[in-house]
Formats: C-alpha cells, sequence, structure tokens
C-alpha cells in the first residue's frame, strides 16, 4: 500500500508539473491566433473602406454634379465644373469620400480610419514633368502613338509600389501628388489606412501598434 500511494503522488506531480510547463506555451499560442485573426479582420475591412472610397470617387467624378476632384482641374474644364468634395483645405480629407468610406466598416471605431486619394492619368511621350496627365492613353489617328501613363502618390510615395512606405493620417497629399485631374478614363487610387493597437501588446512579441493599408485603384467613369 504505501508503494501504491507514492506512485500517486509522484503521477500527481508529475502531471501538475507538465500542466505548469503546458499551460502558459498553449495560452500564448491561443491568443495569438486571436490577435492574428483580429489583424486580418481588420485588414479586410480597411481594404474595404479603400474600396468604397475608391467606388465613391470614381461614380462622382467631374461630370457627376458635386464631384470627388483631385488637386488639379482638368485642362478644359466644363462650365458648371466646380470642386464639390475637394482636398484643399486645411484637412485634405475629402469629407464626403471619406464619409462614404467610414460608413462601410464594421467593428471599427470609423473615426480611426483615414482615407486618401490621388489620380493618374497619360501624358504624350516626352511631356515634361508637371504636365497635366489629362490625355488617352492612346493619342489620336493616323499616329495612335501610345502615351505615357503617370502614377500617382500619396505624400510623395508611390501607393502601388511602396505601399509600406506610405504614412496614416490627414493632409497627406499636396498638388505635387496628382499629375492628373478626375477627368473621366483617368484613375484614382483611394488609400485608407488605420492604427491599431493589439491588445496584449508586448506580450509574445506583439508589437504595440500596428500600421494597417488599404490601397485601391479605379478607372474614373463617366456620368450620364
Amino acid at each position: 500500500m504505501p508503494n501504491v500511494s507514492l506512485r500517486r503522488k509522484r503521477a500527481a506531480g508529475q502531471a501538475l508539473t507538465e500542466f505548469a510547463l503546458v499551460f502558459p506555451i498553449a495560452l500564448l499560442v491561443f491568443f495569438g491566433i486571436i490577435v492574428l485573426g483580429l489583424y486580418v479582420f481588420y485588414t479586410q475591412e480597411i481594404t474595404n473602406a479603400a474600396r468604397e472610397a475608391a467606388r465613391y470617387a470614381i461614380v462622382n467624378s467631374s461630370t457627376a454634379k458635386c464631384p470627388t476632384v483631385s488637386w488639379r482641374n482638368p485642362a478644359l474644364p466644363m462650365n458648371s465644373y466646380r470642386r464639390c468634395d475637394s482636398p484643399d483645405d486645411s484637412t485634405n480629407t475629402w469629407p464626403q469620400m471619406t464619409s462614404a468610406a467610414r460608413a462601410k466598416v464594421f467593428g471599427i471605431d470609423p473615426a480611426s480610419v483615414m482615407i486618401s486619394a490621388c489620380w493618374s492619368g497619360y501624358v504624350p511621350p516626352g511631356s515634361p514633368v508637371g504636365t497635366l496627365a489629362d490625355q488617352p492613353a492612346i493619342g489620336p489617328p493616323p499616329d495612335n502613338t501610345k502615351n505615357t501613363f503617370v502614377q500617382c502618390t500619396i505624400g510623395g510615395q508611390n501607393p502601388i509600389t511602396n505601399p509600406g512606405g506610405l504614412a496614416c493620417g490627414t493632409a497627406l497629399t499636396t498638388s505635387a501628388d496628382d499629375p492628373a485631374s478626375d477627368l473621366p478614363n483617368n484613375r484614382v487610387t483611394a488609400y485608407a489606412c488605420m492604427v491599431w493597437r493589439p491588445p496584449m501588446a508586448g506580450f509574445l512579441l506583439i508589437p504595440t501598434q500596428v500600421m494597417i493599408r488599404g490601397i485601391v485603384t479605379e478607372v474614373v467613369q463617366r456620368q450620364q
């Protein structure tokens, strides 16, 4: 009997030791999965915000009654053209486009989602820097010359090739970032971002804050 009792005590002690070793690791893995899941969810929501911002901009182009505009006016603006939802104020936020994008996010404080945009287009080959990029992709006949595409920037950074270099905040763009206006057939690139502070930051190598970005490019449409 003493041997049986001793074996039971040893087994109980071994089980307790194993639990003490395994439980913290299991807990870390469990919370790590939760944080990763939240990151994926927020990334999808921010990308959707960028998509909604781009959609709002393309359907509210220069031919709309209340257009969402770039920093640059079209080369030949219509008599009725006006800068309705504009970046050229103290905040550069495009309030209407920003509101449309924020209204589509779920599970996130809308005020934490920052929206910026820039407009790209085409210039004739050999055009000097700063030429308004409001040309068609293909020049007129008989030459049908392929015009040169000029990508817009956000805060001086190319959002397509260097998304990681983009900051997150308001007033990110200036007139230098837009080579084109909001004419139909140009392209708008919408950028949405959020600074996320994960739960249990600093634990399990989780950073104190994570920059989440979403970038979507669409072709500007003509309104009927």
